[in-house]
């Protein structure tokens, strides 16, 4: 038997299980190793899906630069005086369309300066200032009257101080008086002016001494929480200088800086006001403290009636300013120049709107430029 061939086949059946096992062995290995280097196809985006949270969580946010134009600039007399402007802004309109100045020129001027509560014995100085300018040639077209009536009554407002007197050298605390009839904004006032002296840093009080008013006393305690200052109040129609001695005495007592008292607008018996205010102001004074300010509060839609209100108070209580609340919503505004011109008395404070924070001081030149502006 010629074992020669079997051998052989014997061979190569080896060498091929040997090849079979080398390739799956291989295969194995390969399969091994991927599976120790990636995680199967969900793990991975499992775990994809957890860094993008964390990241979304984790990173800050990104502004986003949106390029807008630059908004015009706007004026604080455009959004302040805007309606005690409207008489002049439409007549001085028709006053610049003309290019000579005649009879019926002087007639409109005078027209609209009545209209807006400038009054008739301002308004003739200034017309008879401005007549005898144009007589002499010095100004000879409507737009020269106009700069020229600009100008005389920007010189019409009282050069007088507008700041309103806080004296650290007097006998403290300083007091501060709010006069006026009822209705013209003199509680809602006072809170406004507690809550921005309390800006400033001083320590402030203040006096219900408005007793006879229904309700006054609340709307003033309302005001006082607003702005956190403290209040002494009394019985509703008691005494009101009582009142305001015991807000002086408190204030002194507890090294308060500022006492700002409300006073009656009016009396429920027939006593006189004007004594009854003359009294609270020598009861302020009686032991601790000085009145450094009396402001007058005049509705600015009262027009001149608020002159004739201003004459009275000023010889009551020697009124040191005035405060002209509703000026934003009036077009009588030439009452500024009625009170200034006529009494003498500087406008300090205009209220432009019921919240807290809108009571500014008076600046006449803004005002006075406003009233002229351009429509």
């Amino acid at each position: 038997m010629n074992t020669a061939p079997m051998i052989l086949l014997i061979l190569v059946g080896l060498v091929l299980v040997f090849g079979v096992g080398v390739v799956v062995y291989n295969r194995r290995q390969a399969a091994s190793q991927q599976s120790l280097e990636a995680p199967p196809a969900v793990a991975v985006k499992e775990v994809v899906a957890t860094q993008e949270v964390i990241a979304e969580e984790s990173a800050p946010p990104v502004a986003v630069v949106v390029d807008e134009p630059e908004p015009e600039p706007t004026t604080g007399a455009v959004r302040r005086f805007a309606r005690a402007a409207g008489i002049f802004n439409g007549s001085f309109a028709v006053l610049r369309g003309k290019d000579k100045i005649t009879s019926e020129t002087w007639d409109e001027l005078e027209e609209t300066l009545l209209r807006a509560d400038v009054g008739l014995k301002t308004t003739t100085a200034l017309l008879d200032t401005l007549k005898s300018r144009v007589g002499r040639k010095d100004i000879s077209t409507p737009q020269e009257l106009l700069d020229a009536l600009q100008s005389e009554m920007a010189g019409q407002l009282s050069s007088n101080s507008r700041e309103l007197q806080f004296d650290s050298s007097v006998k403290m605390p300083n007091i501060w008086l709010f006069v006026g009839v009822n209705g013209v904004g003199k509680t809602t006032t006072i809170g406004k002016v507690a809550f921005a002296q309390k800006a400033l840093g001083r320590s402030v009080l203040l006096a219900a001494g408005d007793t006879f008013r229904a309700a006054a006393g609340e709307q003033l305690e309302t005001w006082a929480q607003r702005a956190e200052v403290p209040i002494v109040r009394g019985n509703e129609g008691g005494d009101p200088s009582a009142v305001i001695f015991d807000a002086v005495q408190s204030a002194a007592a507890n090294n308060r800086e500022l006492v700002l008292g409300d006073t009656a607008g009016r009396l429920q018996n027939k006593s006189n006001l004007m004594e009854e205010l003359k009294k609270v102001r020598r009861v302020a004074e009686k032991e601790a403290g000085t009145v450094t300010e009396v402001l007058l509060v005049i509705d600015a839609t009262t027009g001149q009636n608020g002159l004739s209100q201003a004459e009275q108070f000023a010889l009551a209580t020697n009124v040191t300013g005035v405060v002209l609340t509703k000026l934003d919503g009036s077009a009588k505004g030439g009452i500024v120049f009625a009170i200034e011109t006529q009494l003498g008395i500087p406008v300090k404070l205009v209220g432009l709107g019921e919240t807290i924070g809108v009571l500014v001081p008076f600046d006449p030149e803004e005002y006075v430029r406003e009233l002229f502006a351009e429509a």
